[in-house]
């Protein structure tokens, strides 16, 4: 197994246990959403389309709230106290359904599934974000570009587990019980994480080889932003990160850098919203009834995460060291592009399937690997503080504008044609951003070597005079 993955994802051989436990991490993680995702999308649908777009606002504003609770956390535990905090009140809220499923049935209808439908679409955005600012915070980013699309395939593998799982349990054990097979794979994944945290990875990244065990590096990148550099000393997962709850928030509004990921996350998620509101019209079409839509909504998650998985194997473990991050945050936008034109062309649901599994795929496989290398020439406050209101907040922001706008071209009795005409010159916009914050990435990780050189250099005189 060592050999397949050195050959495959050029792993190496002192990198296996951490990487692996990353897959393991992820995979739990994946299954513990996907078994209920059909079920959410489906009590979702209960209260129609329009309704929908509102949950979505509830979604986006409860993921405001959340995240200065999630910073004060960051500021005032150490990495692994916080992030078992985090998966520990998601496994509290699990069982907390369950019990008012199983001691309360008359209570679920319609308000109690949007109640569902909000506070999973958040669980949702913190489970991944939180796995992957460890990721980048325990990786280089020489590393992430072989292995990040590896790990991905961990999450891949737990998105096919999970419906497979649910198929399989929902009968002899009751669909309420689902909610406490999640809760025990959150916990399982939280092992994971602090297994992760114990195998301390060799970084074999330029910044990591020139800063020592105990060093700190803090550079001028060319945007003109301070960034930490990569040595940190092993004791810091210790301590306390520090600082104020909004820091994420003060920090992506002066960064040029980070506000052109926020700008591409927000285009990411204006994308999946079209794309998701035009499947549900496309079901709601099918009929009414509860279970017919949610097994129509798990056959589209199988087939999309079957596309992923032969992506990642096949593409994956190499494409990001060969034409880089620009080109990889790019491909999405291109297959975007395309994919809204066919669509318009065909305007099937097949073709819907065939676009929102490339979608995925490319999303998943490619798309989300390189977004995560972006943070990696971060600080380590950025990394949690930073993502954390990009990868919720404003992902969901763009999930209120993608739905509005969506709704607004639906309310003027526009159809897919205008659709892909606002969503084609959008995902050439996408693309171009792309481009850039790719290559900012690479001058901001660039620009640093200089610095740690010299910091090299005064640390060997240092020693020199001590011996």
């Amino acid at each position: 197994m060592k050999t397949w993955l050195q050959r495959l994802f050029d792993v190496r051989r002192d990198e296996v246990l951490p990487v692996c436990l990353a897959v393991a991490f992820f995979f739990c993680v994946l299954v513990a959403l996907m078994i209920l995702r059909p079920a959410r999308e489906a009590l979702g649908l209960r209260g129609g389309i329009d309704a929908v777009r509102w949950l979505f606002m509830g979604t986006a504003l409860v993921a405001l709230l959340v995240n200065p609770l999630f910073g004060w956390l960051v500021s005032r535990l150490p990495r692994l106290q916080f992030i078992s905090a985090t998966y520990a009140f998601f496994a509290c809220s699990l069982v907390g359904f369950f019990l008012l499923l199983v001691w309360t049935p008359e209570a679920v209808g319609v308000v109690s599934g949007q109640v569902f439908y909000v506070w999973f679409s958040v669980f949702n955005l913190f489970a991944t974000m939180v796995f992957w600012a460890l990721m980048a915070d325990r990786f280089a980013l020489e590393q992430g570009k072989r292995f990040f699309g590896l790990i991905a395939v961990g999450g891949t593998l737990g998105a096919i587990a999970g419906p497979w799982l649910a198929s399989q349990l929902a009968a002899p054990l009751g669909t309420p019980a689902l909610l406490l097979v999640s809760a025990g794979f959150l916990t399982a994944g939280l092992a994971a994480a602090w297994g992760i945290a114990r195998v301390r990875p060799p970084r074999t990244a330029p910044a990591a080889e020139a800063a020592g065990p105990g060093e700190l590096v803090t550079r001028e990148s060319v945007t003109g932003e301070r960034v930490r550099g990569e040595g940190a000393p092993a004791d810091e997962a210790c301590a306390p990160i520090g600082g104020s709850a909004w820091a994420g928030v003060r920090a992506v509004c002066a960064s040029r850098y980070l506000m052109g990921i926020a700008a591409y996350v927000v285009i990411l998620a204006v994308m999946a919203t079209f794309l998701y509101f035009t499947r549900l019209q496309m079901v709601a079409e099918l009929g009414d009834d509860l279970d017919l839509r949610t097994t129509m909504f798990a056959r589209i998650d199988l087939i999309t995460q079957i596309a992923t998985l032969l992506l990642q194997a096949l593409v994956a473990g190499r494409l990001m060291q060969r034409v880089g991050v620009p080109l990889t945050l790019a491909l999405l936008p291109l297959t975007t592009a395309l994919g809204f034109v066919g669509l318009a062309m065909v305007g099937s649901l097949a073709a819907l399937v065939a676009f929102e599994a490339a979608f995925r795929a490319v999303q998943r496989a490619l798309m989300r690997p390189a977004r995560e290398t972006l943070f990696t020439v971060l600080s380590r406050e950025d990394k949690y503080k930073a993502k954390a209101f990009i990868d919720t907040f404003v992902y969901r922001g763009g999930d209120v504008v993608g739905a509005q706008l969506e709704g607004l071209l639906g309310r003027l009795g526009m159809g897919l044609a205008a659709l892909a005409s606002v969503a084609v010159p959008l995902a050439l916009l996408w693309a171009a951003l792309a481009l850039w914050l790719g290559r900012t990435q690479q001058r901001m990780a660039a620009s640093s070597e200089p610095a740690r050189a010299a910091q090299d250099v005064r640390r060997h005189d240092v020693r020199g005079q001590v011996r």
